[in-house]
């Protein structure tokens, strides 16, 4: 089974690490998706809002469970991600180059979640028009 495409069907997605930093992944992964026509809802405790969208302090704090999430954080925030997505149910997760520490991803396939971990989702997106 190809998880990219499987994620890439899916509309609802999360971006933790999502940025307003024009210059970081966080926001052009965000920006993207957005502009791609999914639902995206950006997770950064530090920040408002990105492009006119409410930004969450945490993936608990979403009005929605989103399909899929994608992590663009370091890895020692990363593994927290991790239980907080089994934690919620969300099977889902895209760890985006940086953010796909050994440790991450061996936490995440034993949580049981579907892990993309070698590609970047702003690559694949280009690819999946």
């Amino acid at each position: 089974m190809n998880y990219i495409e499987t994620m890439l069907q899916m509309k609802t997605w999360a971006v933790v690490g999502a940025t307003d930093n024009t210059e970081k992944f966080g926001y052009k992964i965000f920006k993207a998706l957005k502009e791609a026509g999914y639902t995206v809802y950006p997770v950064n405790p530090g920040i408002q809002e990105i492009l006119g969208v409410k930004c969450y302090p945490a993936l608990k704090d979403l009005p929605v469970v989103p399909e899929v999430v994608n992590v663009v954080v370091p890895p020692k925030v990363g593994e927290q991600i991790m239980n907080n997505c089994s934690e919620l149910g969300i099977k889902n997760v895209w760890l985006q180059p940086g953010a796909n520490a050994a440790s991450v991803v061996k936490l995440a396939k034993n949580l049981d979640l579907n892990v993309v971990d070698q590609n970047c989702v702003l690559v694949e997106l280009r690819n999946h028009k």
